[in-house]
């Protein structure tokens, strides 16, 4: 039996404050964060993201955030190209249609997380998938 193919899986993380969340975030919120986080997918050859107009994809660091802040090795999966477009086909009619995204509920980073677990059965870091809850926790006490 020949075995299968292993394809990498590889999280690209943007900090959409540019570094001003770092410096900001303790006057503002009165607590410290390191950025205001997008990530994205990339896995046979493309990446792959979650925004307002739904599931969108392009070449690895072509996004209009240019190329990533960080990268993160998420690991490999067996799941072929086949496969995971169909399985990104039934995201975009259910959990991730357009109108489903809400910056704090239903993010990137929620995308990113799930299909991670998909393909890998790992999730994306705590740092990146707490961030909104942190936010709304800072605002509920002012």
């Amino acid at each position: 039996m020949e075995p299968p193919n292993l394809y990498p899986v590889k999280l690209y993380v943007y900090d959409l404050s540019k570094g001003l969340a770092r410096r900001l975030s303790p006057i503002m919120l009165g607590k410290q964060l390191e950025g205001i986080w997008h990530t994205s997918i990339v896995v046979h050859k493309d990446e792959f993201y979650f925004g307002s107009s739904g599931i969108s994809s392009c070449p690895p660091g072509g996004t209009l955030l240019g190329p990533p802040d960080s990268v993160v090795d998420v690991g490999s999966t067996e799941v072929t190209e086949e496969l995971f477009q169909e399985y990104l086909s039934s995201l975009g009619e259910s959990l991730f249609r357009r109108e489903a995204y809400d910056v704090f509920e239903n993010n990137c980073n929620t995308f990113t997380n799930e299909v991670a677990q998909f393909l890998t059965g790992r999730k994306i870091p705590s740092y990146i998938t707490d961030l909104p809850s942190e936010i709304l926790s800072t605002w509920a006490l002012s």
